[in-house]
Parts: structure tokens; C-alpha cells; sequence
């Protein structure tokens, strides 16, 4: 059974940066052909899709949040993770990371919970 748990601060200041990270258990992240991506839904808005990195190490971004979004992985803790700079009040949302087969959005088999995050001043 694959599990995914994101973490990271609920509360930031707007200029900061965001940054979460999200587990996964059950499945290697470096399996091919798994792609994990970041997703967030702010308040009364549908899912965004912010990035990728795949099972190969590869990031795609979106291109409205490419200049300050960031994906890494650490192989050896089976971990990804997301970071955000400048973050303002319009970052507030839930953040979730998936997992996809074979695609860089779209067609998630397994989410993490989500984890809140809230910028205000």
C-alpha cells in the first residue's frame, strides 16, 4: 500500500519562502515510470498544478509559478519536496503531493492528505 505525507509550516509571512516536503511509503520514488507532483487549492478555488519531478529526477514547471517554485528529491529518504519563494496572501491554500504512472499531471493514483498553509502578515 503506497502512502505520500506532506509536512511543512502552516503560517508564513508574505516575502518568505515556503517550504514543504512530502514522503512516500510503499514505493520507491526513483521507480519507473512514477512522476510526483505538487498541487494546491486555495480557498474556494479548483486544484493548481505547481510542478513534478520524475521517477528519473526531471521537474517540469507551471509556467505561472516557475519562477518561484523549486522541486527537489532526496533519493536516499524516499522524500520530495516542494519550495516556494515570495510567498503572498494568493498563496494560501491546501497543498497536496501525488503520484502519477506514466504522466506529469493528471491521472493520480495516490495523494497525500494535504497540509494547510496560511501567508498573512
Amino acid at each position: 500500500q503506497v502512502q505520500l505525507q506532506e509536512w511543512g509550516p502552516g503560517l508564513l509571512k508574505p516575502s518568505q519562502t515556503l517550504s514543504l516536503t512530502c514522503a512516500v511509503y510503499g514505493g520507491s520514488i526513483t521507480t519507473s515510470y512514477y512522476f510526483y507532483s505538487w498541487i494546491r487549492q486555495p480557498p474556494g478555488k479548483g486544484l493548481e498544478w505547481m510542478g513534478v519531478i520524475g521517477y528519473e529526477g526531471s521537474t517540469y514547471y507551471s509556467p505561472s509559478l516557475k519562477s518561484r517554485t523549486s522541486i527537489s528529491r532526496d533519493t536516499s529518504k524516499n522524500q520530495f519536496s516542494l519550495q516556494l519563494s515570495s510567498v503572498s496572501p494568493e498563496d494560501t491554500a491546501v497543498y497536496y503531493c501525488a503520484r502519477a504512472y506514466g504522466s506529469r499531471g493528471g491521472g493520480y493514483d495516490y495523494w497525500g492528505q494535504g497540509t494547510q498553509v496560511t501567508v498573512s502578515s
